[in-house]
């Protein structure tokens, strides 16, 4: 059986088991650590997609991370995400459970952040969750009051409105590798993002759910700036991955805009009255037509 049929029946397990909920948290981890076993052999996947399994992420980041972890010098284990709700689905959960990192994670929701403090993971590993909504303002603040600064593992910013934002203002850490969001829907043409609006969210900005966020190219655009290099999109056309210049080699390469976009499939578009309406490809770009855009090479206000 070729290694390929052994990743696909695995991944295939893993997403039942996550489904039915038969199996328990331990069982799935012995099943995502076979998995990271597997993709240590694989050195020069055609794309990031060929090392996708999910256990604890939405979709299949968790194998990617293990494959960049594996394949680059990072020497502080250390991880920061923003963004993950109750954290039963999150990129570094597996990171933390799997690999023993230690890691700040943050939330604007009381309620989420409590669930997680309750949890028997909590103590059980360090980890540090904060309820804050997240700023430009507050963010290297944030990170500075939980005695983070410097080189650190990973970045990963979830945030819905102002991801690109963000990332341009953190100054007071410097990840090996980042994962940013991005919004598939603004296409691969325009280095775009949402104008900064403090207290942006994503619900209220437009019925849709769809005005959010950056174009892969805005962030390409930031990375270059700051320092990093594009290596690929997951297969779900959400998540784009940098990794610091001085830390690519043989294995974890630059990729162009072209190489490595992904188009999104999910459909999480709503109507006027909140319902979702499963809209797909260039009906989600025609809902927010008009509505206005920053272009970050230019530095001029457009539309969609």
């Amino acid at each position: 059986m070729t290694l390929q049929k052994i990743l696909q029946g695995l991944r295939l397990w893993l997403v039942h088991t996550a489904r039915q909920r038969i199996l328990s948290e331990n069982q799935s981890l012995l099943m995502g650590r076979l998995l990271v076993e597997l993709i240590k052999n694989n050195k020069n996947p055609g794309s990031l997609a060929e090392v996708e399994f999910k256990v604890f992420s939405q979709f299949g980041d968790d194998g990617i991370i293990q494959f960049l972890i594996n394949n680059l010098n990072i020497p502080n284990k250390t991880f920061i995400e923003f963004g993950v709700e109750d954290y039963r689905e999150a990129n570094t959960r597996f990171l933390l459970m799997n690999n023993n990192w230690s890691g700040l994670i943050l939330d604007a929701s009381k309620k989420n952040v409590k669930r997680i403090i309750n949890s028997e993971y909590y103590w059980k590993f360090q980890l540090i969750a904060r309820c804050a909504f997240v700023t430009v303002e507050n963010i290297n603040q944030l990170i500075s009051d939980e005695g983070i600064r410097g080189d650190i593992g990973l970045l990963h910013i979830d945030l819905d409105g102002n991801d690109y934002w963000v990332w341009k203002a953190i100054d007071i850490v410097n990840p090996a590798i980042a994962i940013i969001e991005y919004n598939s829907v603004f296409g691969i043409d325009r280095p775009i993002t949402i104008p900064y609006k403090k207290t942006f969210q994503r619900t209220k900005a437009h019925f849709s759910n769809l005005y959010f966020g950056a174009s892969l190219g805005a962030l390409q655009h930031l990375a270059k700036q700051q320092g990093y290099a594009f290596v690929g999109c997951n297969s779900a056309g959400n998540n784009a991955y940098f990794v610091r210049r001085d830390r690519l080699n043989a294995n974890i390469k630059e990729l162009s805009l072209k190489e490595g976009y992904a188009l999104s499939r999910f459909r999480e578009s709503r109507d006027k009255h909140g319902n979702l309406n499963y809209i797909t490809a260039e009906d989600r770009l025609k809902t927010i037509s008009g509505m206005p855009v920053f272009n970050v090479e230019n530095n001029q206000m457009e539309q969609l």
